[in-house]
C-alpha cells in the first residue's frame, strides 16, 4: 500500500522577498515503510524564520534546500506504518520532514511524545520544543539571566519572543520589555503575557522606545531582529550587559549589507558582549527545561500562542505571513 500525499517543493530561489511563485505543491506517492523506516502521518507542519536561509543557494550550519525536492522542516504526527518494532503504528512523533502531509523517516530521526500531556500536540512543535528551549537556553545558558535584572526582547509577540518574556519574569527578572510590531500585540505583551513594557517598533526609533521604556538600562537583549533594534539594545545596555542573538528576521530577505548597528564600538567600554547560538547545541537542556515549562503550561503561568493555517496547501501562505510579523506566537500549518 502507497500513500498519496502533498508536498511543497521549492521552485526556484527566492531573490529579496519571496512569492508564491518560488515554490511548486506536488501530489506524490510515497511507499510502505522498509525496514527501519515509519510512515507518519503528519498533523501539524512548523514554518520558522531560518527557513528562509535554507532557500539560498549559500554554506550555512544548515544545508540549502534542494531545487524540485521537498522542503523540510519541523512536524508532528502519528506513525501509520512502521518497519520497525520500536515505533509502532499508532505512536505519535516529532520529526524533521514536514512540508508535506505525509513522510517516510527513518525510526532513528523520530521522538516519540505523549499527546495526551498536552492541550495540543502542536505544543511539541512550539512551547515545549525547540521554540520554548531556545528561549530558555538563550536566556540562561547564552545570556546568563539573572533575578532583577532587565531583560529586552525584539520580536516579542513571536513564538520565541513571547517564550523569552514569560519565562524571564517567572525565573524573577526585574523588568521585561519587549517589541512588537502592532498596537494589538503590544496590549497583549502588557496584558495577557505579563511584560511590564512593551512598544510598536513601528511607532518610532526603537533607541528612543527603548530609553522611554527602560530608563536605567538593559542588563540582558534577546535578539530577533537584528538591524535597528541590535544597535538600540547595545546603546541601552549597562555594564557587562549581555545579548543572546538568536535570529535577525529584519534583514533575511534584504538585498544590501545592513546598515546597522553602527555603535559596535560602544561593547568596549560597557565590556558586553554579544553571544550567537543555535538550540541544537543545547540538547542537554531539555529534561531540565520541560521540568520548569510543563507545570507553568498546566497551570497557566505560562501563555503559548499559537496562529494556525489549514492544509499544506496554504503552508506557503504561512510562511509568507510569518515573514511579514502576521503571526502571535508559533506559526503553525494544521494538516
Amino acid at each position: 500500500m502507497s500513500y498519496e500525499s502533498r508536498e511543497v517543493r521549492l521552485a526556484r530561489r527566492p531573490h529579496g522577498w519571496p512569492v508564491p511563485e518560488d515554490f511548486d505543491l506536488a501530489t506524490v506517492d510515497v511507499p510502505e515503510p522498509g525496514a527501519g523506516q515509519v510512515v507518519v502521518r503528519n498533523s501539524f507542519l512548523s514554518v520558522d524564520p531560518y527557513m528562509r536561509g535554507r532557500m539560498n543557494n549559500v554554506p550555512s550550519y544548515v544545508p540549502p534546500y534542494v531545487l524540485g525536492e521537498p522542503m523540510e522542516g519541523g512536524a508532528v504526527g502519528e506513525v501509520v506504518a512502521s518497519g520497525d518494532p520500536s515505533v509502532p503504528v499508532g505512536t505519535h512523533v516529532i520529526h524533521g520532514f514536514g512540508w508535506r502531509e505525509f513522510a517516510l523517516v527513518d525510526a532513528a530521526k523520530v521522538r516519540a511524545v505523549d499527546p495526551a500531556l498536552v492541550p495540543s500536540e502542536s505544543m511539541y512543535l512550539g512551547a515545549l520544543g525547540m521554540i520554548g528551549l531556545t528561549a530558555y537556553a538563550g536566556l540562561f545558558a547564552i545570556a546568563g539571566m539573572k533575578p532583577g535584572e532587565t531583560v529586552f526582547v525584539s520580536g516579542a509577540a513571536g513564538a520565541v519572543g513571547q517564550m523569552v518574556g514569560q519565562i524571564a519574569r517567572l525565573k524573577g527578572a526585574g523588568r521585561v520589555i519587549g517589541s512588537a510590531g502592532s498596537a494589538a500585540k503590544v496590549e497583549n505583551l502588557t496584558g495577557r503575557l505579563g511584560f511590564d513594557a512593551a512598544f510598536n517598533y513601528h511607532d518610532g526609533p526603537v533607541a528612543d522606545q527603548l530609553a522611554k521604556a527602560a530608563p536605567e538600562g538593559i542588563d540582558v537583549y534577546f535578539d530577533n531582529v537584528g538591524g535597528e533594534h541590535l544597535e538600540a539594545a547595545i546603546g541601552a545596555m549597562k555594564l557587562n550587559g549581555r545579548a543572546a542573538i538568536c535570529g535577525a528576521i529584519s534583514v533575511y530577505n534584504s538585498t544590501e549589507p545592513p546598515t546597522a548597528p553602527r555603535n559596535l564600538g560602544l561593547l568596549i567600554g560597557k565590556r558586553a558582549t554579544l553571544r550567537g547560538f543555535l538550540v541544537g547545541d543545547h540538547g542537554a537542556l531539555m529534561p531540565e527545561f520541560l521540568a520548569e515549562a510543563a507545570p507553568w503550561l498546566r497551570d497557566g503561568s505560562l501563555i503559548a500562542d499559537e496562529t494556525v493555517y489549514e492544509g499544506v496547501d496554504n503552508a506557503v501562505d504561512a510562511f509568507l505571513g510569518l515573514l511579514r510579523g502576521e503571526n502571535l506566537g508559533k506559526m503553525l500549518v494544521r494538516v
